[in-house]
């Protein structure tokens, strides 16, 4: 019977959504991260700085100055994702909550940036000028909600891959041993010789991966026979 419209025999297979599917969610995840990192290399403060001291000075301030944990923050949301697409069940949740953490976190250093523009501002004008306090009045670019919108989705994201690596494959011998998560089905009525052998998981007749060949031998079986 043919396949499902928009749904590959892979998905089929395995009753993955759409949406859980592993390419789609960890695409998504590492665009925002990216997203939130490009973000902190614009501008995202002018300020125009007036003093008896000095002559009115235009400054611009980055992102990665104005808020210097976001670079490093949507760095790790991006590690985590990437960790998350290869891990095993318990690492993809780990990594998920990581990918969740350091969005939250992106966003929340946006928002104290978005609140006090010239606070943040303070250290690149005293360096600039050599004057702490001096009077300047600052203004916002787009950039820094650009990046609080990123972060916030950057956390949305962790949240999907964690519901959604619930219907990804599960690859590692540790994970494949647990009861129920193996992925084949015992066949009824099966003639011996085409379905498990003694204490090992149901095989078919075609040809054995190179995982599934690892993990017979780890437990003592001849992955040939």
């Amino acid at each position: 019977m043919a396949d499902a419209p928009g749904r590959g025999p892979d998905a089929t297979r395995r009753g993955v959504p759409r949406w859980a599917r592993k390419s789609i969610v960890v695409i998504v995840a590492v665009a925002f991260a990216l997203l939130a990192f490009g973000a902190t290399t614009q501008t995202w403060l002018d300020a125009e700085v007036q003093g008896s001291a000095v002559r009115t000075a235009h400054l611009t301030v980055q992102g990665s100055k104005a808020a210097t944990s976001v670079s490093a923050l949507a760095l790790v949301g991006l590690a985590g994702t990437l960790a998350a697409a290869v891990a095993g069940r318990v690492g993809r949740a780990v990594a998920a909550v990581v990918v969740v953490l350091a969005g939250m976190g992106v966003a929340a250093a946006c928002a104290s940036v978005l609140a006090d523009p010239r606070g943040s501002a303070e250290g690149a004008i005293a360096q600039t000028t050599g004057l702490a306090g001096a009077s300047a009045s600052v203004t916002l670019t787009p950039y820094p909600m650009l990046a609080a919108v990123a972060g916030a989705l950057l956390a949305a994201s962790g949240v999907l891959l964690i519901v959604a690596s619930r219907f990804w494959s599960l690859r590692t011998k540790y994970d494949a041993a647990r009861p129920g998560v193996s992925g084949h089905a015992p066949s009824a009525g099966a003639p011996a010789g085409t379905g498990s052998q003694a204490g090992g998981p149901e095989r078919g007749a075609g040809a054995v991966d190179g995982i599934d060949g690892w993990d017979q031998l780890s437990r003592g079986e001849d992955p040939t026979d």
